[in-house]
This record gives C-alpha cells, sequence and structure tokens, in this order.
C-alpha cells in the first residue's frame, strides 16, 4: 500500500459546493493522491466566497469536519485579471515550496478554464488534475443526491425559474422539475450550492438560513444587469 509520501501531494480549488465537493470525494478513492489543503478565494471586502456569496467562517467549518487545512485566496473587492493572476500565482509558488506538485479542480465544462488552469500551472512547474471532467451532468447530480451528499442553494440566477430554489435543500425534485436550458449542475452558472453533509464529512456541518437577498450584477455580453438571489447562511 501506497504511503502518503508517494502520492501526488494536492490542493483542491474549492468553493464549498456541489462540484467541488464530488471532486473530493473522487480524489479521496484515488490511491495516487492526497489531498493535504482546500484552496478558497475569497472576496476580503465581504468576506464571502466569489459570486457563491458563502460566508468565509462557514468554508472553515467545512474544513474542520473535513480535516483539510484551508487557505483563502484573498481577492480585493473588484479584482482585475492581472490582480487575480498576480496574487494566484504568488499563493501557489509558496505551495510549492510546501511541497505540493498538484492542483486539482472541479470543473465539468469549459475548454478555455481548463487550458488557462493548465498553463499557469505550468509555468511554476505544478500540474492540473480534473477528476470530474466532462462528465454527464444529470448522472452527477443523481448520484450526487443517492452518495447521501446534501447541500443548499446559497446563489441562483433571479432571471431563470430556479430563482425560488434559494435556500432550499438541492433534491430530486428540483431535478425533475427544472427546464431544459437549466443545468443539472448549474454548469452554465444558473445556482451555487452548499455542502453540508454527505459521505466525505464525518459529521454535518451546522448552519443556519438568514435572509433571502437580490444583488445585481453587469451582464458580460454588456447588454444589461444579472440578477442573483442569495440566501445569507450562517454558522452556528
Amino acid at each position: 500500500m501506497e504511503t502518503d509520501s508517494q502520492k501526488y501531494k494536492t490542493i483542491l480549488s474549492w468553493s464549498g459546493g456541489k462540484d467541488s465537493s464530488i471532486a473530493l470525494q473522487r480524489l479521496l478513492e484515488n490511491d495516487q493522491v492526497s489531498v493535504e489543503r482546500l484552496l478558497v478565494s475569497i472576496n476580503s471586502f465581504t468576506n464571502r466566497v466569489s459570486m457563491h456569496g458563502v460566508r468565509k467562517e462557514l468554508i472553515q467549518k467545512q474544513s474542520d469536519v473535513l480535516g483539510i487545512p484551508v487557505t483563502f485566496l484573498n481577492l480585493p473587492e473588484n479584482p482585475s485579471m492581472e490582480d487575480y493572476n498576480s496574487i494566484l500565482q504568488e499563493q501557489m509558488i509558496q505551495l510549492k515550496k510546501e511541497g505540493f506538485t498538484h492542483s486539482a479542480f472541479g470543473d465539468i465544462f469549459l475548454e478555455d478554464l481548463r487550458k488557462y488552469r493548465e498553463k499557469q500551472l505550468d509555468e511554476i512547474g505544478m500540474k492540473a488534475l480534473f477528476p470530474i471532467w466532462e462528465e454527464d451532468t444529470t448522472q452527477l447530480a443523481q448520484t450526487f443526491i443517492a452518495d447521501g451528499f446534501k447541500a443548499i442553494f446559497a446563489c441562483v440566477n433571479e432571471n431563470l425559474s430556479v430563482s425560488r430554489y434559494a435556500g432550499e435543500v438541492f433534491s430530486n425534485q428540483f431535478l425533475e422539475n427544472i427546464p431544459e436550458d437549466v443545468d443539472p449542475c448549474g454548469e452554465n452558472g444558473e445556482f451555487h450550492t452548499f455542502v453540508f453533509d454527505g459521505p466525505i464529512f464525518p459529521k454535518p456541518v451546522p448552519y443556519k438560513k438568514g435572509d433571502i437577498v437580490d444583488k445585481k450584477y453587469p451582464s458580460p455580453e454588456g447588454d444589461g444587469e444579472m440578477v442573483f438571489r442569495f440566501c445569507d447562511l450562517m454558522a452556528v
């Protein structure tokens, strides 16, 4: 049997949500990988996960329950791509000095994003892992529930039919009711989740629900605004 020293010392890019939880489950089952750090991008102005809106202290609770240390990548309120790349590279160089050789991601689609991640890591001599790349998202979502994972909708696109699910639990009923233009894993930005229980967690992560809040953001296409509905989740 391999010892941890023979495995790839790996960082997992973590959001606290469904896809990164599935990725961690796969990595924990991989005899060649040792996940020894979670890396989370945090808006330093709000102290929340970028875009997901999940509080930093809840991510810390997940880390504590999982028994995997977390490193927070503290970003300015509105970072440029140059800012992000600089802050990320500085952090990854430090992690490489600590012996990390690989960084893993819960990406499923978006070839351009994969190439970007691979290029950034290659520049500092590290490798990328994509444990759920190009898997069927309907099957992934169904298996996530069947395996006993539990997640709550932390952020949903208010412009889509999923807006009423903010603060609700990710369920088979949701999967049965969503229209065809909504990806079951939210891969087009339809929603983001916070995972509070499941096979990778020795015990549930305690939380409580707060207010439901709508926030506006400029559309990436520059043709107006997008509205996202957030359920404010708090640590208990």
